[in-house]
Protein backbone atom coordinates (compact mmCIF):
# COMPACT_ATOMS: atom_id res chain seq x y z
CA UNK A 1 0.00 0.00 0.00
CA UNK A 2 2.77 2.45 0.88
CA UNK A 3 4.63 1.75 -2.38
CA UNK A 4 1.42 2.39 -4.34
CA UNK A 5 1.07 5.78 -2.65
CA UNK A 6 4.69 6.69 -3.30
CA UNK A 7 4.37 5.59 -6.94
CA UNK A 8 1.26 7.71 -7.43
CA UNK A 9 3.02 10.74 -5.94
CA UNK A 10 6.04 10.27 -8.18
CA UNK A 11 3.95 10.19 -11.37
CA UNK A 12 4.07 13.57 -13.02
CA UNK A 13 0.67 15.00 -13.92
CA UNK A 14 2.01 17.97 -15.90
CA UNK A 15 3.08 16.59 -19.27
CA UNK A 16 5.22 17.84 -22.13
CA UNK A 17 1.97 18.23 -24.09
CA UNK A 18 0.74 20.56 -21.30
CA UNK A 19 3.98 22.54 -21.49
CA UNK A 20 3.66 22.88 -25.28
CA UNK A 21 0.00 23.91 -24.99
CA UNK A 22 0.82 26.72 -22.56
CA UNK A 23 3.89 27.87 -24.48
CA UNK A 24 1.98 27.92 -27.80
CA UNK A 25 -0.92 29.92 -26.35
CA UNK A 26 1.17 32.32 -24.30
CA UNK A 27 3.36 32.97 -27.35
CA UNK A 28 0.37 33.33 -29.68
CA UNK A 29 -1.41 35.86 -27.46
CA UNK A 30 1.84 37.75 -26.84
CA UNK A 31 2.45 38.03 -30.58
CA UNK A 32 -1.17 38.98 -31.28
CA UNK A 33 -1.12 41.76 -28.70
CA UNK A 34 2.16 43.04 -30.11
CA UNK A 35 0.70 43.04 -33.64
CA UNK A 36 -2.57 44.72 -32.61
CA UNK A 37 -0.73 47.56 -30.82
CA UNK A 38 2.09 48.05 -33.30
CA UNK A 39 2.46 51.56 -34.77
CA UNK A 40 -0.60 53.04 -33.05
CA UNK A 41 -0.84 56.81 -32.91
CA UNK A 42 -1.64 58.63 -29.66
CA UNK A 43 -5.17 59.17 -30.96
CA UNK A 44 -5.56 55.44 -31.61
CA UNK A 45 -4.13 54.47 -28.20
CA UNK A 46 -6.56 56.82 -26.46
CA UNK A 47 -9.70 56.37 -28.59
CA UNK A 48 -12.80 55.20 -26.72
CA UNK A 49 -15.95 53.92 -28.38
CA UNK A 50 -17.85 55.97 -25.78
CA UNK A 51 -16.87 57.84 -22.59
CA UNK A 52 -17.68 54.81 -20.42
CA UNK A 53 -15.55 52.39 -22.49
CA UNK A 54 -11.83 51.66 -22.20
CA UNK A 55 -9.17 52.81 -24.64
CA UNK A 56 -6.60 50.38 -26.06
CA UNK A 57 -4.04 51.93 -23.71
CA UNK A 58 -6.29 51.16 -20.73
CA UNK A 59 -7.06 47.65 -21.96
CA UNK A 60 -3.35 46.81 -22.21
CA UNK A 61 -2.68 48.28 -18.78
CA UNK A 62 -5.56 46.18 -17.38
CA UNK A 63 -4.01 43.05 -18.96
CA UNK A 64 -0.68 43.99 -17.38
CA UNK A 65 -2.11 44.39 -13.90
CA UNK A 66 -3.91 41.05 -14.07
CA UNK A 67 -0.82 39.34 -15.46
CA UNK A 68 1.19 40.73 -12.54
CA UNK A 69 -1.43 39.57 -10.02
CA UNK A 70 -1.65 36.10 -11.54
CA UNK A 71 2.13 35.73 -11.65
CA UNK A 72 2.17 36.58 -7.95
CA UNK A 73 -0.34 33.74 -7.43
CA UNK A 74 1.93 31.37 -9.39
CA UNK A 75 4.88 32.35 -7.19
CA UNK A 76 2.90 31.83 -3.99
CA UNK A 77 1.68 28.41 -5.12
CA UNK A 78 5.18 27.26 -6.10
CA UNK A 79 6.64 28.52 -2.81
CA UNK A 80 3.91 26.70 -0.84
CA UNK A 81 5.07 23.40 -2.32
CA UNK A 82 3.32 20.57 -4.15
CA UNK A 83 -0.12 19.47 -3.01
CA UNK A 84 -0.80 16.26 -4.98
CA UNK A 85 -3.66 15.39 -2.64
CA UNK A 86 -5.70 18.16 -4.29
CA UNK A 87 -5.34 16.80 -7.83
CA UNK A 88 -8.41 14.59 -7.55
CA UNK A 89 -10.55 17.49 -6.28
CA UNK A 90 -9.71 20.05 -8.96
CA UNK A 91 -11.88 21.29 -11.79
CA UNK A 92 -11.24 20.61 -15.45
CA UNK A 93 -9.05 23.03 -17.41
CA UNK A 94 -12.06 23.81 -19.62
CA UNK A 95 -13.89 25.30 -16.61
CA UNK A 96 -11.35 28.11 -16.37
CA UNK A 97 -10.91 28.59 -20.11
CA UNK A 98 -14.66 28.69 -20.78
CA UNK A 99 -15.15 31.23 -17.99
CA UNK A 100 -12.39 33.58 -19.11
CA UNK A 101 -13.39 33.40 -22.78
CA UNK A 102 -17.15 33.70 -22.36
CA UNK A 103 -18.79 36.52 -24.30
CA UNK A 104 -20.69 38.10 -21.42
CA UNK A 105 -18.96 41.05 -19.74
CA UNK A 106 -16.96 40.41 -16.59
CA UNK A 107 -16.87 42.86 -13.74
CA UNK A 108 -13.28 43.65 -12.93
CA UNK A 109 -12.18 44.33 -9.38
CA UNK A 110 -11.83 48.00 -8.55
CA UNK A 111 -8.03 48.16 -8.51
CA UNK A 112 -7.79 46.82 -12.08
CA UNK A 113 -10.22 49.30 -13.65
CA UNK A 114 -9.04 52.37 -15.55
CA UNK A 115 -11.70 54.53 -13.89
CA UNK A 116 -10.77 54.17 -10.22
CA UNK A 117 -9.80 57.03 -8.01
CA UNK A 118 -7.59 54.80 -5.88
CA UNK A 119 -5.32 53.73 -8.73
CA UNK A 120 -4.67 56.20 -11.56
CA UNK A 121 -4.79 53.76 -14.44
CA UNK A 122 -4.58 54.93 -18.02
CA UNK A 123 -1.83 57.44 -17.29
CA UNK A 124 1.00 55.24 -18.54
CA UNK A 125 2.05 55.51 -22.18
CA UNK A 126 0.64 52.75 -24.41
CA UNK A 127 4.07 51.64 -25.62
CA UNK A 128 5.26 51.36 -22.01
CA UNK A 129 2.24 49.20 -21.23
CA UNK A 130 3.21 46.88 -24.08
CA UNK A 131 6.83 46.82 -22.88
CA UNK A 132 5.62 45.88 -19.38
CA UNK A 133 3.40 43.16 -20.85
CA UNK A 134 6.26 41.76 -22.97
CA UNK A 135 8.64 41.68 -20.01
CA UNK A 136 6.21 39.69 -17.86
CA UNK A 137 5.03 37.42 -20.67
CA UNK A 138 8.56 36.63 -21.82
CA UNK A 139 9.54 35.78 -18.25
CA UNK A 140 6.60 33.37 -18.04
CA UNK A 141 7.53 31.75 -21.33
CA UNK A 142 11.16 31.32 -20.27
CA UNK A 143 10.10 29.86 -16.93
CA UNK A 144 7.75 27.36 -18.59
CA UNK A 145 10.41 26.26 -21.07
CA UNK A 146 12.60 25.11 -18.18
CA UNK A 147 10.09 24.34 -15.40
CA UNK A 148 10.76 21.06 -13.66
CA UNK A 149 7.90 21.40 -11.18
CA UNK A 150 4.74 19.40 -11.76
CA UNK A 151 2.53 22.45 -12.30
CA UNK A 152 -0.62 20.38 -11.88
CA UNK A 153 0.42 19.65 -8.26
CA UNK A 154 0.84 23.26 -7.12
CA UNK A 155 -2.36 25.05 -6.12
CA UNK A 156 -3.82 28.43 -5.35
CA UNK A 157 -6.05 28.57 -2.25
CA UNK A 158 -9.11 28.61 -4.56
CA UNK A 159 -8.23 25.15 -5.90
CA UNK A 160 -6.83 26.20 -9.28
CA UNK A 161 -3.52 24.54 -10.12
CA UNK A 162 -0.63 26.51 -11.63
CA UNK A 163 -1.21 25.05 -15.10
CA UNK A 164 -4.75 26.43 -14.90
CA UNK A 165 -3.47 29.83 -13.74
CA UNK A 166 -1.43 30.01 -16.95
CA UNK A 167 -4.57 29.06 -18.91
CA UNK A 168 -6.27 32.02 -17.24
CA UNK A 169 -3.34 34.28 -18.15
CA UNK A 170 -3.43 33.55 -21.86
CA UNK A 171 -7.24 33.39 -21.88
CA UNK A 172 -7.46 36.81 -20.26
CA UNK A 173 -5.18 38.21 -22.97
CA UNK A 174 -7.33 36.56 -25.65
CA UNK A 175 -10.48 38.03 -24.12
CA UNK A 176 -9.05 41.54 -24.22
CA UNK A 177 -7.56 41.08 -27.68
CA UNK A 178 -11.19 40.71 -28.82
CA UNK A 179 -11.90 43.99 -27.04
CA UNK A 180 -8.97 45.73 -28.78
CA UNK A 181 -10.16 44.46 -32.18
CA UNK A 182 -13.67 45.74 -31.42
CA UNK A 183 -12.27 49.19 -30.58
CA UNK A 184 -10.29 49.22 -33.83
CA UNK A 185 -13.38 48.19 -35.81
CA UNK A 186 -15.42 51.17 -34.56
CA UNK A 187 -16.33 53.46 -37.48
CA UNK A 188 -14.96 56.46 -35.55
CA UNK A 189 -11.60 54.85 -34.78
CA UNK A 190 -8.89 57.34 -35.86
CA UNK A 191 -7.09 56.66 -39.10
CA UNK A 192 -9.88 54.73 -40.79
Amino acid sequence: MLSLTLDSLSQKLWTEADRKYLLDNLTRTRDSLTKETQNLTDAQWNFKESPDRWSIKQVVEHIDIWELLLMYEVSKAIMAGPRPELSSKGRADSTYLNFILEQKPHISVEYTKPFTFTLPMGLNDGKNNVAWFLKMRNESIEYLKKAEEDLRNYYQPNGKNVHQVYITIYGHSERHLRQIRKIKADPNYPGK
